[in-house]
């Protein structure tokens, strides 16, 4: 028998695939088509065993999908641009772009040592200009619609980067990145305006009936509707106004301080040129140094000051003072709150602990004294101290509060997001040139299209620290206007990489396209895509960024959908020793290791044997190895049946008890495996049932040589190598070229199964007495209750154990059990 090489099968079926283009598609509209994506990833040099599992569960969807035939999509590419190029810049002289197409062509070998059925034509790499020239498109269709425009605002900084942050990116106030503590920074920066968008991808969740409900649930809390009111307090002896947002319109009444975040642009202004300046610039420097959890965790000791100003109560005109403290945070709401003492925690230990008035204004209905309520009181209840709304329900008061505040034009009921437009300014080098220049003449001119893109240039220094590394380049910095030909400088910031990973899904569909961003008629027939994969962890920035550049690209009539993901798959991480595997807690796999050891199949097959694919997987050295042993028993069964598979025709009688039992085996696995594979992603039930089959062709190849019916058998093995072929696509290849077939396993139809052979004559029951299993029998389904209970008592087995013992009864239940009570 010739030894299972995987090696050798391995490279030699890699290199015939990619000689032939095996997975190239295009626009067939005789067929269905399937849409297959996971997200791409960024090209570090190494894949890691999460990717080995994302990209497996997305080869097993796409290889299966053809097999029912559909025109499959699956294409790969690369998130090339971002902070580690840059840092191995730094680091070892050697420039990212060079750095990145390094790392690339190594993680191309490995994906193809994967066997990944890639159409590698439709690869794109987004650090590449014929890539980003069309990120670049996209910010000017943003730019000319309003929807990027430029501020100067408190920003996140990373200390150790050097660079701005989205909210997103802050984790526990650290950079995600490095786990460096981020400060606040004021930098001008461009913003896309992505609140424009809230609304539309809140309601539109509802369209995602294939998305997990615990990741449109976050996405849900990200982007945080509130409903209430805006209303305005004058500020005492000035033109301005404190604007606030409240959800609670029922406790205007109680308000007896005012707010803002040291942060906020009237700080400074107000304060300006008084007695309170110093005290109060002292004050915002020093909360400037802390983080946001450092100023806002509930255990935290409120902190403020009084800075000298006071606003007037829109509803009964009472002057209330207006403080900064630590508590209130520019990023939330308009960055000034109304306080209410007496109904929120906050704002009680606040007014505690600088003896501000406490004035409540809802009792429970049944408190006579308002004196005896113990505040701070946030339950339902009636309105006290409120002038005309006094007695009403609170519910009630509030709806009649925003209509005497409507009235009055002292505000207007509104609606809230927790939702901040998306900061896209980084200070790298190794990024998307904002396509931007800055005339002292024009002011702002965008770049025009037909001189994009505005390329990355090579005359550069890294240093690591400080502004982009872009300003070090005259040649880059140094541009003519585009509208009056003077002197200008260009925009030294590049984009955030998530704006390249918003619409790479849709470049896909046409990716070799110089003309346009996308032919509209091909994006059309792929998309939307029909499953997406990837980590829980980008359920937040990437899904949400990647839907809002879908849906203005739609309104501009340019992508084909809304919704860019009609189906999300959220797959677990892989674990050993219940941890994440990582350098540093010396606990990583290399799959290099797996491959060379047991190669692609075994390391495809645990990695989606192991767990479902949304858990988490347990590493197990162990189930590698188990996995290994199962291909190769399903090799030897191969060399085993070989000359019964090329002797046998195409007639198949079913005709013994044994072959009644693998008819019934063969036909129960494809209808298993099918429901498997397609309706829930339960890869490990299917392989489990592919592994059943196995065993139950090895015990038919056992029986007398004579009675073995060769169709029968053949159709087994073949039935075997099919559903295992997306598991395991390079040693069922070779074994189907090896059983004579002369087209490749891939191209095969997904086999029907037969409903009537999952039809048994015969049923297997449990014999008990007193309650207790004593044997097993096969009898004919529609045996009556009388003969079943004859053939149980006349069994041998079970004589010895009623011998000598009176029957009380015989409880038959026909198709599974007979229970013999005697004593």
């Amino acid at each position: 028998m010739v030894k299972y090489n995987f090696s050798e099968i391995e490279s030699k079926w890699q290199g015939k695939w990619e000689e032939k283009k095996a997975f190239k598609v295009d626009e067939d509209h005789k067929k269905g088509k399937y849409y297959c994506l996971e997200m791409f990833p960024y090209p570090s040099g190494k894949l890691h065993m999460g990717h080995v599992r994302n990209y497996s569960i997305g080869d097993v969807i796409a290889r299966f999908k053809t097999m029912n035939g559909y025109n499959v999509l699956h294409p790969i590419g690369w998130d090339a641009f971002g902070l580690p190029a840059e840092n191995a810049a730094i680091k070892h002289n050697i420039h990212p772009d060079i750095w990145t197409r390094e790392n690339v062509a190594e993680m191309v070998r490995q994906l193809k040592e994967l066997g990944i059925s890639y159409d590698w034509d439709r690869e794109v790499t987004t650090c590449l200009p014929d890539y980003y020239k069309w990120t670049q498109w996209i910010f000017l269709q943003f730019y000319n619609s309003g929807l990027a425009y430029k501020k100067k605002y408190p920003v996140n900084w990373c200390l150790s980067c050097e660079t701005v942050l989205a909210n997103e990116q802050v984790i526990n106030d650290q950079c995600e990145r490095c786990d460096t503590i981020v400060v606040k920074k004021n930098l001008d920066q461009w913003y896309f305006k992505i609140t424009d968008y809230a609304q539309t991808l809140l309601e539109d969740l509802k369209k995602l009936g294939g998305w997990p409900e615990k990741v449109k649930t976050m996405q849900e809390n990200w982007i945080g509707k509130s409903y209430g009111a805006e209303m305005k307090f004058q500020i005492k002896g000035s033109d301005e106004a404190l604007d606030i947002f409240t959800t609670r319109p029922d406790t205007t009444f109680g308000v007896t301080f005012m707010v803002l975040a040291p942060e906020h642009p009237l700080v400074s202004q107000l304060v300006k040129d008084t007695k309170y300046e110093e005290e109060v610039t002292t004050f915002v420097n020093k909360l400037g140094r802390m983080t946001e959890i450092e100023r806002t965790a509930s255990n935290v000791e409120k902190e403020g000051i009084f800075i000298g100003k006071y606003a007037i109560n829109p509803l009964n005109e009472k002057k209330i003072p207006i403080y900064i403290a630590n508590y209130v945070l520019m990023d939330y709401g308009t960055g000034a709150i109304m306080a209410v003492p007496g109904h929120d925690e906050r704002d009680y230990e606040f007014a505690k602990k600088y003896e501000i008035d406490i004035i409540p204004v809802i009792k429970p209905e049944d408190l006579e004294k308002v004196e005896e309520l113990e505040l701070p009181f946030s339950e339902p209840g009636v309105m006290v101290n409120s002038g005309k709304f006094n007695g009403l329900k609170n519910t009630v008061a509030s709806e009649q509060i925003i209509e005497a505040i409507e009235k009055g034009k002292l505000g207007e009921r509104t609606v809230n997001f927790r939702l901040r437009d998306w900061l896209i300014s980084r200070q790298r080098y190794w990024g998307t040139p904002i396509p931007i220049v800055y005339c002292k003449e024009c002011g702002i001119v965008p770049v025009p299209e037909k001189d994009l893109p505005v390329e990355l240039p090579t005359d550069v220094v890294f240093t690591g620290k400080g502004e982009s590394p872009l300003t070090t380049s005259e040649s880059f910095k140094n541009t003519p206007c585009p509208e009056c030909g003077a002197m200008a400088k260009r925009e030294t910031d590049t984009m955030d990489t998530f704006v390249d990973s918003s619409w790479y899904f849709l470049r896909y569909t046409d990716p070799k396209n110089d003309d346009k961003i996308f032919d509209k008629e091909k994006a059309a027939y792929w998309m939307d895509v029909d499953q997406y994969i990837g980590g829980v962890e980008h359920a937040i920035l990437h899904l949400l960024y990647a839907r809002f550049f879908t849906k203005v690209l739609y309104d501009k009539g340019l992508s084909p959908v809304d919704e860019p993901f009609k189906n999300l798959l959220t797959q677990g991480m892989v674990l050993k020793d219940g941890a994440k595997m990582s350098k540093s807690k010396g606990n990583v796999v290399s799959p290099e290791e797996i491959i060379s050891k047991y190669g692609a199949d075994t390391a495809r097959l645990f990695i989606l044997f192991a767990a479902p694919p949304e858990r988490d997987l347990e590493w197990s050295d162990t189930g590698v190895e188990g996995s290994y042993r199962f291909l190769n028993r399903v090799w030897r069964l191969a060399y085993e049946l070989k000359e019964y598979a090329q002797a046998a025709d195409n007639t198949i009688e079913i005709n013994s008890k044994e072959d009644k039992e693998l008819n019934f085996g063969i036909n129960n696995t494809i209808k298993r495996v099918t429901e498997d594979i397609s309706g829930r992603f339960n890869f490990n039930t299917a392989i489990s049932g592919i592994m059943g089959l196995v065993n139950e062709t090895y015990k038919y190849k056992e029986i007398d040589k004579e009675k073995i019916n060769y169709r029968l058998i053949t159709k087994a093995l073949e039935t075997i190598l099919i559903l295992l072929s997306p598991f395991a696509p390079h040693m069922t290849e070779e074994l189907w070229y090896t059983l004579g077939k002369d087209d490749s396993i891939h191209k095969q139809s997904w086999p029907g199964y037969d409903s009537k052979a999952l039809i048994k004559e015969e049923v297997e029951i449990v014999i008990q007495v007193n309650g207790k299993v004593r044997e097993k029998i096969m009898v004919n389904k529609n045996i009556s209750k009388d003969d079943l209970e004859k053939t149980a008592l006349n069994n041998d087995r079970i004589k010895a154990f009623i011998d000598g013992k009176n029957i009380f009864k015989v409880i038959c239940v026909p198709g599974k059990l007979v229970n013999i009570v005697a004593k």
